[in-house]
């Protein structure tokens, strides 16, 4: 009987920070800190056939050349760990992100077949080597090989700048999604470069949410937010931003978040607000009317949970719709 592994990976609601930082050498490196998410996931099983030629690996279904790549990098690093020849599978992903929205879909798949070979070996790599074979693979990817705590990650290093603390601040999350939901081409967008005034801006906003994390002060982890993703509007230019941005306001949310490569967004509010169930709902509905569709409305605190309800509001428009095919193209709300 063939050895096989099995293995699971998050994906996360774009990002609440992102620019270029200092490491600890005092060199400029692109950093993010992810808004991690509950619900959707990749799972990869990888059945080993010993005695084949490890470039016989294929993967199911076809076209993820991206986790194929990094089962094939994950077979030759399982290998010299325990000495056995280097083999060949059958790699089968399933799951549920929606791609192309900026939620982490393709380094979910590629940390799920890396830990699916993983497991094909008897082995439990570590976060450190998972993220290194993830960002060989698919050149830049997001932190989601660790445990959820709030990271300043240097994506295209593969490697964590600052452990910013144990928990982010509790929020409640109202997710939608910009430009109708197109998918975006990460490795496409332009990368400005990063002068003086961009490193000093980027610092600030790493300083004040450090502070956030720290005080559980959701109004500053918002300020945060919603200052990254005006940075981000930059390069992104979603015409709907300032709409989204106004909706907040009005409702009496902390702020918004965007992924800075993708269409996914969220209006984050302060759980332990006055009426925050009323405010959701008013956002809901106002969303609504600039026809910005909500996809989830979920919590980061203690952890990401399932999602909550929105009560009379959730209805028509705001029906955040469940995926039912996997990795389905990203047409929303498909969250």
């Amino acid at each position: 009987m063939s050895p096989t592994g099995t293995g699971h990976a998050p994906c996360h609601h774009g990002e609440l920070l992102q620019g270029v930082f200092l490491d600890a050498d005092g060199r400029r490196c692109a950093g993010l800190v992810t808004l991690p998410m509950a619900g959707p996931g990749s799972t990869a099983e990888f059945r080993r056939r010993p005695g084949t030629p490890p470039e016989a690996l294929t993967v199911v279904p076809a076209g993820r050349t991206k986790a194929a790549g990094a089962a094939a990098l994950a077979v030759a690093e399982c290998a010299r760990r325990t000495g056995r020849p280097p083999d060949g599978g059958v790699l089968r992903l399933t799951g549920d992100v929606p791609v192309g929205l900026g939620m982490g879909s393709s380094t979910s798949d590629v940390i799920a077949a890396v830990r699916a070979v993983a497991g094909s070996y008897g082995l439990r790599l570590p976060p450190a080597t998972v993220a290194r074979l993830a960002v060989r693979a698919e050149r830049a990817c997001d932190p989601l090989m660790l445990d959820g705590r709030p990271v300043l990650f240097a994506q295209r290093e593969g490697r964590v700048l600052e452990v910013l603390g144990p928990a982010l601040p509790p929020l409640v999350v109202v997710g939608c999604a910009l430009g109708g939901g197109a998918p975006v081409d990460t490795l496409s967008l332009p990368a400005p470069e990063a002068d003086e005034h961009d490193v000093r801006a980027c610092e600030r906003l790493r300083a004040l949410l450090r502070r956030a994390v720290a005080t559980g002060d959701a109004r500053l982890l918002g300020e945060v937010a919603t200052a990254s993703a005006e940075r981000g509007q930059r390069v992104l230019r979603h015409p709907e931003f300032d709409a989204l941005t106004g909706v907040a306001r009005r409702s009496g949310a902390v702020g918004v978040q965007i992924a800075h490569s993708g269409s996914v967004a969220g209006v984050l509010f302060d759980p332990a607000a006055p009426g925050v169930r009323h405010r959701v709902r008013a956002c809901l509905r106002a969303l609504n009317a600039h026809r910005i569709p909500a996809t989830r409305t979920f919590t980061t605190h203690p952890f990401p949970t399932e999602e909550i309800p929105h009560g009379p509001a959730h209805r028509g428009g705001d029906r955040p719709a469940r995926p039912r095919t996997p990795r389905r193209p990203a047409r929303l709300p498909a969250l």
